[in-house]
């Protein structure tokens, strides 16, 4: 596979090594984020934004890089105590589901530094017409707190190239976001993509049969166990360990995923992705993800499936306003495709 030499990799090579600086210059005093719903990216800025850092391409603009899968979703019994919804209530559903790397790139390796964090994302399909669509990635919080923020760091991205001077954008940008700095220094690789947690950053409001309201967060548990590669074990592995295992671990068997919501307490910060909830907070299962095969036509699946993880449904919806702009935005994109 051809190297990748866009700003975008260029940039998070150098955002790499600032980050590691930074986090011991930094962590002293981080600032804490709150979202401004007073946002001044537009959906369409924000697909724009995202082309600017990965390259202008007719795909995806960001997850661009994925395999879709299908299986099934069977509600646990212990969701009703959260939420009052067709989906959680009934029989099991068939869903589509797509594991990705991070960035917007087509041709990106699966063991590149951008790849991280994995998504996973996926529709169920619902009888009533109403599919449900979920979205995670492998990392307990996003890299900042806002879509506003989050388009200024990918602009600085793209402006950090080989030839930018000292202190790049990309550097300037994580001196001023420690945050930022500790994700990027935090992230991890699985060996897998069925051998790694998935968090769902964004929160949700659920309200149950009694008119109690919660405020989750979802987390996906892999039966397989967790497994996360070394640097030097990632390198060794070639451009499309990722995509291959999974597939040849469906021919094995089936890959399981148990589906909990993390039930947000007092003080917790509901819209501001960039700060994960405590591990003590209780976890309360919503069912079981079961991925068995892939689609009859994985290509006209990779171009057509489209996620909204932000529609509301009977008892669920959005709380958090970046899942506001995810809904908006991803049509544009899909609308990009070819």
């Amino acid at each position: 596979m051809r190297p990748i030499l866009s700003p975008f990799h260029r940039a998070m090579r150098a955002g790499k090594a600032a980050a590691g600086s930074l986090i011991v210059a930094l962590a002293l005093s981080p600032p804490t984020y709150a979202a401004d719903t007073r946002a001044k990216e537009t959906p369409l800025s924000m697909v724009n934004a995202l082309h600017t850092a990965f390259g202008d391409h007719h795909a995806r603009a960001v997850h661009t890089k994925g395999v879709v899968v299908e299986g099934r979703f069977t509600p646990a019994p212990e969701a009703k105590s959260l939420v009052d919804s067709p989906v959680f209530n009934g029989a099991p559903l068939p869903l589509v589901a797509r594991f990705s790397l991070f960035a917007g790139v087509p041709d990106l390796p699966d063991n590149a530094d951008a790849a991280s964090p994995a998504g996973f994302a996926f529709k169920i399909i619902a009888a009533d017409g109403d599919d449900f669509d979920v979205e995670a990635n492998q990392h307990n919080n996003f890299i900042v707190a806002t879509f506003d923020e989050f388009a200024v760091f990918l602009r600085a991205l793209a402006a950090s190239g080989p030839d930018a001077a000292h202190p790049t954008a990309v550097e300037q940008f994580l001196a001023s976001h420690p945050k930022a700095a500790q994700f990027l220094a935090s992230r991890t690789y699985p060996d897998s993509y069925a051998q790694a947690t998935y968090f769902g950053i964004n929160a949700l409001k659920f309200t149950n049969a009694k008119g109690q309201a919660s405020f989750v967060r979802y987390r996906f548990v892999p039966r397989a166990g967790e497994r996360y590669l070394t640097p030097e074990a990632r390198k060794a592995k070639s451009g499309d360990y990722l995509q291959t295992e999974i597939v040849e671990r469906l021919k094995q068997g089936p890959v399981v995923f148990d589906w909990y919501a993390q039930v947000a307490a007092a003080g917790d910060k509901i819209d501001d992705p960039s700060v994960a909830w405590p591990d003590s907070r209780r976890m309360v299962k919503l069912g079981e993800i079961t991925l068995n095969r892939l689609p009859d036509d994985p290509e006209a699946a990779q171009k057509t499936l489209l996620f909204l993880p932000g529609q509301a449904h009977p008892g669920v919806e959005a709380a958090d306003p970046m899942l506001v702009m995810r809904n908006t935005a991803y049509p544009i994109s899909l609308g990009q495709r070819q």
